[in-house]
């Protein structure tokens, strides 16, 4: 399948490979995999690691190619989803950034929207890459999360429409240093 890939996400596993690395957006404050778009003339790859090093403060090297997913409207890009391993670096918080931890995998926070949660799951089981269509990512959940969850919707779209809107609040970081 030829796609153009537009976007990039990483997975990072703690050593152990029983955390996941997650940071909290400014502009709409949900938990998802490090990540973002990619800069004309930019591989994935170089995107990847670029992204991964404005949004944590980790300089990290790609691992390996998770998947290739692929959008059903135009809520989501298409995106590349990397397994990204920390080489030096320590994890600080950004413009871009509220938060950033590690998870445990059982224990993900609550708001993690589609489709990180299948990307992450996707690093830990399959070792070849995927070409994947992006199912959870569907007008019908935005609108259930219009019900539960309305001003984070809400500067969802406007994220997308490009009016980000960064907000201060509490910061969550954590020390992590990679071997």
């Amino acid at each position: 399948m030829d796609m153009r890939i537009e976007s990039v996400a990483a997975v990072l596993f703690s050593p152990d490979r029983k955390e996941v690395l997650l940071v909290q957006r400014r502009d709409v404050p949900v938990w998802v995999l490090p990540g973002g778009g990619i800069d004309p003339g930019e591989s994935a790859e170089k995107a990847v690691i670029r992204e991964v090093l404005e949004e944590t403060g980790f300089a990290v090297k790609a691992d390996r190619l998770v998947g290739r997913y692929v959008p059903i409207n135009r809520l989501a890009k298409p995106t590349a989803v990397f397994e990204c391993r920390v080489q030096e670096g320590m994890m600080s918080l950004t413009t871009e950034t509220r938060g950033i931890g590690f998870f445990p995998l059982d224990a993900l926070p609550a708001l993690v929207p589609p489709p990180f949660r299948e990307w992450i799951e996707d690093a830990r089981g399959v070792r070849e890459p995927v070409v994947k269509r992006l199912n959870g990512v569907t007008y019908w959940t935005l609108i259930q999360n219009l019900l539960f969850h309305p001003l984070l919707v809400i500067r969802f779209l406007l994220a997308r429409a490009g009016f980000a809107i960064n907000s201060s609040g509490d910061k969550q970081q954590s020390k992590y240093e990679g071997k």
